[in-house]
Formats: structure tokens, C-alpha cells, sequence
């Protein structure tokens, strides 16, 4: 048995993790074994002296993963396991030989929605799909082959001082003359209030105290559905152990450490943009330039589960995902193209009967 192998306390049978009952449960006795909740603080990691210390240290740990020849996700694979089926795409993976170097995920999230309901879910979610081909209604068997796995995130906090420059804008009144064509043809003469806008230069310095932007640690899923699953509850997360990742496979982030807080930025601008539009005040603002920076930058390696699996239709996979804390179900989806043209017909059919309809009367 290896060391991410665990027994059970009844019968020594090799444990997984169980959604329902919070707990590692045997399979064959039935003995759940409760998994002991440390109570030590998820500390955060400085950002930079991480950096300086070229990922060295206590923090990383040599891993091998199994890389999919298709789609490019890495993922874990049990000890005893060689090769299995890739969860983002279905196909065949194989264990690499060798080991590379990654940060030691911190905390994550437990599983909390079993794999029943999670299928369920996403019965649901395809049988509310308008305009979808009657093909993929009979696919919903296709929820019973969906893995659990955890996504690799990123999170980072940041204190913020940004200076800019800016324009203030105060809206004003004025009463303008204008001509025009009343019902009886006429040419009159008539005012209306008109808004103009009164520019005043601005400048200055404000701040923001950034807490846990999350950011997606890879790119096997694409951006905007892992996004969509938010939020996730991250004042729930529990110190790493590997009893929580029993049963389930783990992707290896392939964003790495420098690339995610690029994303994190990217985040944090539109609200620093608000703070500056807040501090110019005014009826409307524009900014012109501002320079931010970031101090007592710190991050930590999360993991996150959901469930997971892949569908094809006409030779192209499609994929869905599972909040496996909230039920959230987000995808990719087909369109069939001769209900959305029977559809538009009908329309015009609709409209052109209204049409008629109202010359009649």
C-alpha cells in the first residue's frame, strides 16, 4: 500500500473518500473513518520571496502526472494505475515517465455532491437546452462516466496604491431654441432643456486591499464555464490532506505561479477603476492614465472538485462540469441547425398572420 493508499480501521480495506457521509468509507464493511480536521491556519505565502527562492523548499513536491496527447490537461493518477481515460476529453492517457517539480497545493475544498447528484444535475441541464439535437437528448447516460476531479486555482492577495490622472465632469442645464414640424405641418419654434458637461482636471492616489482573487489555474476547461461555477465558498477551505483527494483524480496546474497573478491583475483593474472613478467624483469621470502598485503580494494553491465528464456529437467532444459543492452545472452544448431554421420560419409565419390579420379588420 502506498503512502496516498489509507486502510480501514475495521477491516483494512483501502479507503475513498465519500461526499455523502464527509468521511472515508469502505466499500466492503461499511465503516465510514472520519478524517481528523487539522486546526492548523492556511497560511499564506509571500509571492515574491517565493519567486526570489526559485520554487526551492518545503512547499514543492516532485509529482508524476499522466498528459493527455489531445487536449494537454495533466493530471494524477493512482499509484497502482498506468493509464486511464482523460476526464476533459475521454481520451486515452498514460502515466509519464519521470517527475516535475510543483507547489505543494495548501487547502481545498471537500466533496460535498455525490456523483448521483451530480448526474442528476446534468440531466437536468440538458433536458432544459432549447434548440439542441434530438441526438444529445439520448445521451444523458452519459452522466454516469463522470469523474471527480480537482481543479488546480490559484488565489492572491494584494495591497494596492494606485495614482492617476483623470477629468471630473459636472453635468449643467441650458435652455436651447429649436425648430420644428407640428402635426398640422406647420414650422414652429420650440426650447428644450439640453445636459452639457462642465471638465475639470483631477488627480490623486487611492487604495485597495485585494483578498482572495481567485484565479484558474489551467487550461484544460475553457475560462468562462470554470468561472461560471463561482462562487465557491472559500471560507470553507480546510487545510491540504490526501484523505480528501482519496478516489478522485487531481490536475496539475499549467498556469504557473508569475502567469496567474498577471490574471489576478487583470481582475483587480476594473475594480481599482471604480475606486478611481469613486475618488474623482463628479457626474461622470474620465481616466486618463494610472499607474498601480502591488505590495505584500501573497498567494496560496487551492484545490477545488468538481465533476466531470465529456460527450461526443458529430465527431466533436463536448464538456460539462459540476460544482461538487453547489450543484452549479455549466457546458458546452450543440445546436441543431434545423430546429433553429424551423423556428425562424415559424416566426416570420407568426408575424406575417398578425400581419394579415390586422389588414382584415
Amino acid at each position: 500500500m502506498s503512502d496516498l493508499d489509507f486502510a480501514c480501521k475495521q477491516c483494512g480495506a483501502d479507503l475513498k473518500y465519500d461526499p455523502k457521509a464527509s468521511a472515508l468509507n469502505c466499500p466492503y464493511c461499511g465503516t465510514e473513518n472520519e478524517i481528523a480536521t487539522s486546526t492548523d491556519d492556511i497560511g499564506e505565502q509571500d509571492f515574491h520571496a517565493f519567486i526570489n527562492a526559485k520554487q526551492e523548499g518545503q512547499e514543492t513536491y516532485d509529482v508524476q502526472t499522466a498528459k493527455c496527447g489531445s487536449c494537454g490537461a495533466e493530471s494524477t493518477l493512482d499509484p497502482n494505475v498506468v493509464s486511464d481515460t482523460c476526464p476533459f476529453c475521454g481520451d486515452a492517457i498514460v502515466k509519464q515517465s519521470g517527475s516535475h517539480k510543483l507547489i505543494k497545493p495548501q487547502s481545498l475544498l471537500p466533496f460535498s455532491v455525490a456523483k448521483d447528484i451530480a448526474s442528476s444535475s446534468f440531466r437536468s441541464w440538458l433536458n432544459k437546452l432549447w434548440f439542441a439535437p434530438n441526438k444529445l437528448k439520448k445521451m444523458r447516460n452519459t452522466a454516469e462516466s463522470m469523474q471527480g476531479v480537482f481543479l488546480p486555482h490559484w488565489t492572491y492577495d494584494s495591497d494596492c496604491v494606485t495614482s492617476y490622472i483623470g477629468r471630473r465632469g459636472d453635468y449643467y442645464y441650458v435652455n436651447e431654441s429649436y425648430t420644428t414640424t407640428n402635426s398640422k405641418g406647420q414650422r414652429v419654434t420650440r426650447t428644450r432643456r439640453v445636459r452639457k458637461t462642465r471638465w475639470y482636471p483631477a488627480h490623486g492616489v487611492v487604495k485597495n486591499l485585494f483578498d482572495d482573487i481567485l484565479v484558474v489555474a489551467s487550461e484544460s476547461l475553457p475560462k468562462k464555464y470554470v468561472e461560471k461555477l463561482e462562487p465557491w465558498g472559500l471560507e470553507n477551505l480546510v487545510k491540504f490532506d490526501h484523505q480528501f483527494a482519496s478516489g478522485f483524480k487531481t490536475e496539475s496546474y499549467t498556469i504557473d505561479l508569475d502567469q496567474g497573478f498577471e490574471d489576478a491583475q487583470d481582475k483587480m483593474r476594473p475594480i481599482i477603476e471604480q475606486t478611481i472613478r469613486r475618488d474623482i467624483g463628479g457626474d461622470t469621470q474620465r481616466i486618463i492614465n494610472y499607474s498601480t502598485g502591488y505590495k505584500d503580494i501573497t498567494f496560496k494553491h487551492i484545490l477545488l472538485p468538481v465533476w466531470l465528464s465529456c460527450y461526443r456529437y458529430q465527431e466533436k467532444v463536448y464538456r460539462f462540469v459540476v460544482n461538487a459543492r453547489t450543484g452549479e452545472v455549466q457546458g458546452e452544448r450543440p445546436w441543431s441547425a434545423w430546429k433553429i431554421g424551423l423556428a425562424a420560419v415559424g416566426g416570420l409565419v407568426l408575424i406575417a398572420a398578425i400581419v394579415l390579420l390586422l389588414n382584415n379588420q
